[in-house]
């Protein structure tokens, strides 16, 4: 298809260049008056290259924009739709971005930590008004409303129901109107990491954590692969190694892991911007099509727009104030803290 696209645009800009400058005539021939004598027949050469070349430069550009949109075309098609439309809405100014990273992927056979169902691991609002990225990262523990049953629980449980049930979720609880819904499996995380070969993160120590996964044997800068950036972006048991001794990380192990997903994040968006190509974007969206969700809103026109934005982003962070408490059936889990509305508003 693509070759096929190649040879009809030759053809076409070739037919065009021939009528534009008559059969076996220069671009400088074409312009001269009836009568007049021919341009010397170096001018006539040099007319020609210069007139064949500026059509071959438009002909290149022409192909690649369209072998692009096919490529891009092709991969949207195999991404999964979801039915999210009815809980879809249009925020004031800018766009909200929902993320979602699942910690279960949709086959039996990938399910982790023994969990039951699907679980949202990571969630991000993600604001974009006028080439401005703010992010928020909203706590899996933060204990909501669960608009498919009323009940009270953790806000990734809500998830158990579908996407929808989770954007409800959000706009329910916390006021956030949600223009659009992208979600990856972890297990196309690391692919999409590995496809921009790797990201490197600032740790002030050595670190691990033995239930994720994370080893990182030096202080520094650290180049991750995408099995050890999942590994960071899911530690719950961050560990660092201080003069030989591990010390466990202090604060709230939900709060402390939103930071890390937010500098998983900006690395990302670097790497991607980093790139610039277009074609390196779509051939990382390619491996990891399989993966991805978004909502049956999304047109691949929008989808380009997002991949080419995620490039050019250098997100702000904002920390969502919250605080711990043990409901009466022992669960630890987390409530809106002082200040968490005024964070908010900046979403709404």
């Amino acid at each position: 298809m693509t070759l096929l696209v190649w040879l009809l645009a030759g053809l076409v800009l070739g037919a065009g260049a021939e009528r534009l400058v008559g059969p076996g005539r220069s671009a400088d021939d074409a312009g001269a008056a009836p009568g007049a004598a021919p341009a010397p027949r170096r001018r006539r050469s040099r007319g020609r290259i210069l007139a064949w070349t500026a059509v071959g430069a438009v002909g290149l550009v022409v192909v690649l924009a369209i072998g692009g949109y096919l490529w891009a075309s092709a991969i949207f098609g195999r991404i999964e739709k979801v039915d999210v439309s009815a809980q879809l809405s249009r925020s004031p100014a800018g766009t909200n971005y929902l993320l979602v990273g699942s910690d279960n992927g949709r086959n039996p056979g990938d399910q982790r930590d023994n969990v039951l169902g699907a679980r949202s691991d990571t969630i991000m609002v993600l604001r974009v008004v006028d080439g401005k990225a703010t992010m928020l990262s909203l706590n899996r523990d933060l204990w909501v409303t669960n608009p498919a049953t009323g009940e009270k629980g953790r806000l990734n449980a809500t998830y158990n129901a579908g996407p929808a049930n989770l954007i409800a979720a959000v706009t329910q609880n916390f006021g956030i109107p949600i223009d659009r819904y992208l979600e990856i499996d972890f297990v196309s995380f690391a692919g999409l990491v590995d496809s921009f070969g790797g990201i490197d993160v600032d740790f002030a120590h050595p670190a691990l954590d033995r239930a994720s996964g994370l080893v990182v044997p030096t202080a520094g800068r650290v180049h991750l692969d995408g099995a050890q950036a999942l590994a960071f972006v899911r530690s719950r048991h961050y560990t660092e190694v201080i003069d030989g001794q591990e010390v466990p990380e202090g604060g709230l192990p939900d709060v402390n892991r939103t930071k890390r997903q937010q500098v998983f994040l900006r690395e990302i968006m670097a790497k991607a911007g980093a790139k610039r190509n277009p074609f390196t974007l779509l051939s990382a969206a390619d491996k990891m099509a399989a993966g991805l969700r978004v909502d049956d809103d999304m047109t691949v026109i929008d989808a380009m727009r997002f991949a080419w934005q995620m490039g050019r982003l250098n997100p702000e962070s904002v920390v969502l104030p919250v605080a711990p408490r043990t409901t009466s059936g022992g669960a630890a889990v987390l409530d809106l803290g002082p200040g968490a509305d005024e964070v908010l508003s900046q979403f709404r």
